[in-house]
């Protein structure tokens, strides 16, 4: 597949960018730039690896669970833009799609 306007304006369109026309060509140049070495790595043969192989030791990082007291509601609210009581207040967004 390679890239065209058009369908630099279709993803454009379907992530809501407004790009110009200097924007839609560099697009244009990246879009098909990252797509020819896609399809180079789809070239490579790779019968011979396992699917769940990994060039990274695996191993899980993880810290103690320990019980910790809580911020206090103030500290936590100090730079909230709207609160109600000890509480966030947020502006409902509400949109039929």
């Amino acid at each position: 597949m390679q890239f065209t306007r058009a369908t630099v304006q279709h993803v454009a369109t379907l992530c809501r960018l407004a790009l110009t026309e200097a924007e839609e060509e560099q697009m244009l140049e990246q879009l098909s730039s990252i797509l020819e070495h896609v399809n180079r790595l789809a070239g490579v043969d790779t019968s011979a690896v396992p699917p769940t192989a990994s060039v990274l030791d695996l191993q899980n990082v993880e810290r103690e669970d320990v019980v910790q007291p809580s911020l206090p509601v103030e500290a936590v609210l100090q730079n909230a833009p709207d609160r109600s009581g000890s509480s966030f207040r947020v502006r409902a967004i509400l949109e039929e799609g």
